[in-house]
């Protein structure tokens, strides 16, 4: 089954019309994509190879299944994260880790 990216996009800028509900957003922040490994023995070594090639900052959390993929400091935006979530989903997905979320680091 192919990813629905437009389901994704709609949740990104619907989470932060939300965010933004509750809290001032920064111009500036870095993003913290998660993604959860669809098995348990992921190839994290290699996802996080080909997210690092792309500029992000990888690690996999203590929970054993979720990978993180962070952004540089970036202009906060629904579409500008959009855009890096969308560039890392991509890659996460070709090595079976599903979009989990994103959060804001300051």
């Amino acid at each position: 089954m192919s990813h629905d990216y437009k389901a994704q996009q709609a949740e990104t800028f619907e989470t932060f019309v939300e965010i933004g509900k509750i809290e001032s957003l920064p111009k500036r922040a870095v993003v913290n994509f998660l993604f959860l490994a669809d098995e348990v023995d992921a190839p994290f070594a290699a996802a996080e190879k080909a997210l690092k090639a792309l500029g992000f900052v990888t690690r996999q959390d203590e929970d054993g299944e979720t990978l993180e993929a962070r952004t540089g400091e970036m202009e906060i935006s629904a579409a500008a994260i959009w855009a890096e979530e969308k560039r890392a989903t991509e890659v996460a997905l070709k090595f079976g880790f599903e979009p989990d979320g994103w959060e804001l680091v300051e």
